[in-house]
């Protein structure tokens, strides 16, 4: 049964979705998703070609609501979101640099992960990303009032069918 929010809504989880990596891929040249070789098609970032409009069809058939958690800012919604299909998507917006971020390099947690748990003020979330670490998934697990699932995404591969089928396991379990 899905969450509810006092109003009787259901609520659904966060995912926050880094670019880089899970949505494109570092791996090795191959044929651009979209037809042609690639850089064929974006000489201004060749590395758009390698996005994969099927992963943003499956993203959102989730059941999250999605939320961009990358350096693109908003030109993730201008550039990535409309090659997935995707609808312009909340921005995470990052703090200025802060003690706390000294902290957190010095701890092993990612720069990313305070103000993510920030804007999901105790909702639960999914966080997609080449670069969590255990000290993340610890720092959450302390910090955190609700569910998260922190998942590492393989970088040279970004998302694929294993890492949708723990999303949606993970969107539907009753213990979240």
């Amino acid at each position: 049964m899905p969450r509810m929010d006092a109003g009787g809504e259901a609520v659904r989880p966060l995912l926050f979705l880094d670019v880089d990596g899970p949505l494109i891929p570092f791996g090795g040249l191959a044929p651009s998703r979209r037809g042609g070789t690639e850089g064929s098609t974006d000489a201004a970032n060749p590395l758009l070609n390698r996005l994969d409009p099927a992963v943003g069809r499956r993203l959102a058939m989730l059941g999250y609501e999605l939320v961009w958690a990358t350096t693109w800012d908003e030109d993730a919604n201008e550039d990535v979101a409309p090659r997935l299909g995707l609808p312009s998507l909340p921005v995470l917006p990052w703090p200025e640099p802060s003690e706390g971020d000294e902290q957190d390099a010095r701890a092993g947690r990612h720069w990313k992960t305070r103000p993510i748990v920030a804007w999901a003020s105790g909702r639960a979330f999914a966080w997609v990303d080449d670069e969590i670490t255990r000290a993340d998934r610890e720092w959450v697990a302390a910090h955190h009032d609700g569910p998260a699932l922190l998942h590492h995404v393989d970088p040279r591969v970004g998302l694929g069918p294993e890492d949708f089928a723990v999303l949606a396991e993970w969107a539907e379990s009753p213990e979240r």
